[in-house]
């Protein structure tokens, strides 16, 4: 403003008409000016922000897995029972797998984060870091789902048909299922570089997908409709499976003479529970991103493509905490905490005679045997 009151007070009869005539224009450039530098410092806020829920989400997530899989080894090394051995196999590999899925992605995101993310020209590119998290993210995602599938499944088996269970399952071909789960996925991660698919930087430019929402073509639609289908049936035949289980086993319970042990079942009681626990953490965490890959890839022609962002970013954070969630069900629903919350329930509910009644203390001898608490 100084400035510009000298060059009113010039001798020079034309500075006074273009002071007077560029007011509007210096006012324009310093509200411009000026709302460039908000938005910046908005910019910078939503980035340290972004970045700090990345490092806090990693951290559990990292912490988490850490503390499952150390009690799943341990259990592992002391489990004598080849049906249980065969679950805390399956199970120890889901861990190590959601650790995993937690490390690489989060690490790119985070790196993502810490630039500011891609620049708008590069956004609707896919280079090869997009590639490999897109893929990362299809493999850590069907992976999961996989498992937990193949687990209700011989959990299933081995609770209603436990003769037929002993004589199929074996470590070394419960060890061949887990190899061809991992194939599987990959082949489908990696389905783009045979251009059967794409992967694309998603809004907030900060993570990468499946393309579903610019430039779609039939090969996207495809890669989307099978990445989605394969984990919406994952889902619903380990419901399915899992309701049997659980419907077995409380059948069992009903049917069991009062005083009776069999001590045996409490093994199957941790480990349904525990797949029930991991199929609704599944179920919540992951059909939001199914179902939201597939609405947006159809979404109606003209429709407001930022609605459809909003969702898919929604979406994949719902996932992430499936890998944070997921070794919780292993460090609370053991048989020693399952064994407490049935007598803190019992106690709460007064119930000694009936259907609840039976299933006492025995249920869970790992209140009383040395073996179990030291899992």
């Amino acid at each position: 403003m100084l400035a510009v009151s000298h060059f009113n007070s010039s001798a020079s009869p034309l500075l006074p008409q273009l002071a007077d005539g560029s007011g509007g224009l210096v006012e324009t450039i310093v509200t411009g000016v000026g709302q460039l530098q908000q938005k910046n410092v908005t910019s910078a806020q939503s980035q340290t922000g972004g970045t700090i829920v990345v490092v806090l989400f990693m951290s559990l997530g990292i912490f988490s897995n850490i503390v499952a899989l150390f009690i799943l080894v341990n259990a592992y090394s002391l489990q004598r029972r080849r049906s249980k051995a065969t679950f805390l196999l399956f199970a120890t590999s889901l861990v190590i797998t959601d650790f995993f899925g937690h490390v690489i992605p989060g690490a790119m995101v985070l790196r993502l984060y810490l630039i500011g993310g891609v620049s708008p020209e590069d956004f609707s590119s896919s280079d090869g870091m997009c590639q490999f998290l897109g893929g990362s993210m299809v493999f850590f995602g069907l992976c999961p789902l996989f498992m937990g599938c193949a687990m209700a499944a011989e959990r299933c088996l081995g609770v209603t048909k436990p003769l037929l269970h002993s004589s199929l399952v074996t470590k070394t071909r419960t060890k061949l299922c887990l190899s061809v789960i991992w194939l599987a996925a990959l082949c489908v991660a990696l389905l783009p570089c045979f251009q059967l698919g794409s992967y694309t930087y998603q809004e907030p430019r900060t993570w990468c997908f499946i393309n579903v929402l610019s430039d779609t073509k039939e090969v996207d639609v495809a890669f989307v409709a099978l990445f989605s289908g394969l984990g919406l049936t994952s889902l619903a035949v380990a419901l399915v499976c899992n309701t049997v289980s659980g419907l077995t086993l409380v059948l069992a319970r009903i049917r069991r003479q009062p005083g009776s042990h069999h001590s045996a079942r409490s093994h199957d009681i941790e480990m349904v529970a525990q797949l029930v626990g991991i199929m609704v953490t599944s179920c919540i965490c992951w059909s939001p991103l199914l179902i939201f890959a597939l609405v947006s890839v159809k979404r109606p022609i003209g429709a407001n493509p930022s609605n459809y962002q909003t969702l898919m970013h929604m979406g994949v954070r719902l996932a992430t905490w499936n890998q944070i969630l997921d070794p919780w069900v292993y460090i609370l629903l053991r048989r020693t905490v399952l064994g407490k919350i049935y007598l803190i329930v019992k106690c709460q509910a007064g119930m000694r005679g009936g259907v609840i009644g039976r299933w006492e203390k025995s249920s869970f001898p790992s209140m009383d045997q040395k073996e179990v608490s030291k899992v």
